[in-house]
């Protein structure tokens, strides 16, 4: 093997390392304290356990949407297509008006979830894990959708990526 191992790295090594794995892109909502929905793109998604069913993702301590997924007691996970690359942007900014036009429905604990995507899990908290700059939510799936027959939307080395064919 022609690797060297690096024991002396900083932050951005570190983050472009981990861009060599690709990743789904995904969206999460649930509602802030006055019932309004609240959403962010995330691509830190990770399947836990099938007993109980239990889906986990991290959410940065500055995000501007943490407060609402710190105390709403469930949120709704939405896998995307490759089709849906504007609608992972829009979530992605912060200050957007994310919902803007969208037509979301009200999932388990009414959380809003987003039509068309590849597939849905609406969930209840778990457990909230303290994680260096990130805070680890874990939920319990009570509900899910998926079907749709399309190819996911990818995170790789920093940038958007789709699959050359499914198969």
């Amino acid at each position: 093997m022609d690797t060297i191992a690096n024991t002396q790295f900083n932050a951005h090594d570190l983050r472009n390392a981990l861009g060599n794995f690709a990743t789904g892109i995904a969206i999460v909502t649930t509602c802030d304290a006055d019932g309004g929905p609240v959403g962010c793109t995330i691509n830190s998604f990770a399947s836990v356990s099938l007993e109980p069913p239990l889906v986990s993702f991290c959410l940065d301590r500055k995000a501007g949407v943490l407060a609402a997924f710190q105390t709403h007691t469930h949120f709704a996970l939405h896998f995307l297509a490759a089709d849906q690359e504007d609608l992972s942007r829009r979530f992605a900014k912060a200050g957007e008006d994310r919902f803007g036009n969208l037509q979301p429905i009200l999932g388990v604990g009414d959380v809003p979830v987003l039509p068309g995507c590849l597939a849905h899990f609406e969930c209840r908290v778990f457990n909230r894990i303290d994680a260096g700059d990130h805070v680890l939510i874990l939920g319990q799936v009570e509900k899910l959708s998926a079907g749709a027959d399309s190819p996911p939307l990818l995170y790789f080395r920093g940038r958007y990526a789709r699959l050359q064919s499914i198969g």
